[in-house]
């Protein structure tokens, strides 16, 4: 028997729930797990046969708790799909300010820059309390990794976009 636990954010609790249970049945479903949720303390255990299994119900949840809707999370329980989290506060530092000035610019006006990123690198993105959370296949992961960390870093928004579009064409001949 396989298990694992992970704190979920009290307010992404109902999420993974779901109305009437039905998320978590759905996860429950697809891994073929159980997964017991602490409303009091936003500890969610989960526990199968599959220790392969259990990781994918707990990448799922995780994805949720980092503020994807629960169908983005579920694309999760596909072998080539994976999630990655970055955590601002390792680039930026503790202050609330530059944190929330760095998320700022991943996600642009209305959202656009999230949207962009999305767009060009076919993935996901949720931009949630401290981390950037991206979802997608493992190349699509690196290239939108690459511009949200040229982004939190400082770097302007195009020369980000053009560094991905020349690594991605193979016209890049150094490192960026």
């Amino acid at each position: 028997m396989a298990s694992t636990c992970l704190l979920v954010p009290e307010e992404r609790i109902g999420v993974i729930i779901g109305p009437k249970g039905k998320t978590k049945k759905r996860i429950e479903a697809l891994t073929k797990t159980n997964i017991v949720v602490d409303s009091e303390n936003g500890e969610v255990s989960i526990t199968g046969d599959d220790a392969f299994q259990v990781m994918v119900a707990e990448k799922i949840c995780k994805a949720i708790a980092r503020g994807f809707a629960p169908e983005k999370a579920f694309m999760l329980s596909k072998d080539y799909y994976e999630l990655r989290v970055l955590d601002v506060r390792e680039l930026v530092g503790k202050s609330q300010k530059a944190i929330h000035t760095k998320k700022s610019r991943v996600i642009g006006t209305e959202g656009s820059i999230r949207k962009r990123i999305e767009e060009s690198c076919n993935c996901y993105l949720s931009v949630y309390g401290d981390t950037v959370s991206i979802i997608g296949t493992q190349d699509d992961l690196d290239f939108a990794e690459a511009i949200v960390l040229d982004i939190l870093s400082g770097a302007e928004i195009e020369t980000a976009f053009r560094h991905h579009s020349l690594r991605k064409s193979g016209k890049a001949d150094f490192d960026f």
